[in-house]
């Protein structure tokens, strides 16, 4: 998406609302088209106009990028500029469309849920709305297009399990790489090389999984040749499905939270 249908507003600019803005600038988005307002100062992108208080006149777009537990704190002030905005598209883990709709008058809410990848383009958005509006369809899913993969989600019962495997994942991918290189330390390989390693091996496999037809539990196989050493260690992940517990207890856990915080997030 190289032109907006007129101004977008990005609320709150953090690693995510900063890393969104980065690829949409590189992706030939007019700074001039964006405003980013927070709470403090900030740098932006050449061009981007940066505010402390909301302009005064009313945008096209609007991207909710503060932490979920700042929407009630933003909303009072907030709510009056937007009403009547055509497109707010909302990155707050655990809040619902409906608890949107309580306290902002726009025409189509689209809740998303952006990776920390999408830093370098190559992240993960799940998209949800309940309106029935096109354009206003299409223009959340090109906006987020330079971003990565972009998928809608049905079912908005799924957005919490969606939000633990992407939007959490990468943190549990970055946690898998340490303890890689951790117990190749372990067994005498240099700690720094012993990351290098990790990271690269992590890197090519995605890559290879990616391109190929075949499911990652076949690659997998195909990897290890009976009686051999990879076969070996996949013994350990899949005795007692130890692997598939183990994770499923994991984004289980994250999707009870952001549960708690749909909950508190309805008052």
């Amino acid at each position: 998406m190289t032109a907006l249908p007129g101004s977008l507003w990005l609320i709150g600019c953090g690693n995510m609302g900063g890393a969104m803005l980065d690829r949409w600038i590189a992706d030939g988005v007019d700074p001039a088209a964006i405003t980013v307002v927070t709470r403090s100062p900030r740098e932006v992108p050449a061009g981007v106009t940066h505010a402390i208080t909301l302009p005064e006149t009313r945008p096209a777009i609007v991207v909710l990028a503060v932490k979920p537990q700042q929407l009630d704190v933003i909303a009072p002030d907030l709510a009056p500029r937007l009403a009547g905005v055509p497109l707010l598209i909302s990155i707050l883990a655990g809040v619902e469309e409906a608890a949107l709709a309580r306290r902002f008058d726009a025409a189509t809410i689209v809740r998303a849920m952006p990776n920390l990848p999408v830093a370098i383009g190559q992240g993960v958005v799940a998209l949800h709305s309940h309106g029935s509006d096109g354009n206003a369809r299409s223009t959340a899913e090109a906006l987020m297009q330079p971003l990565g993969l972009v998928e809608w989600i049905d079912d908005a019962t799924l957005f919490d399990a969606v939000t633990a495997l992407s939007g959490c994942g990468p943190g549990f991918v970055f946690r898998f790489i340490d303890a890689l290189a951790a117990a190749s330390a372990a067994l005498g390989l240099p700690s720094d090389q012993a990351q290098r390693f990790a990271i690269a091996t992590v890197q090519g496999s995605a890559t290879m999984a990616a391109g190929s037809d075949a499911s990652p539990a076949t690659l997998a196989d195909r990897v290890a040749s009976p009686g051999g050493s990879t076969r070996q260690g996949l013994n350990v992940l899949d005795e007692g499905d130890a692997l598939k517990r183990l994770l499923a207890a994991t984004l289980a856990a994250s999707e009870r939270r952001n549960a708690e915080m749909a909950a508190a997030a309805r008052g």
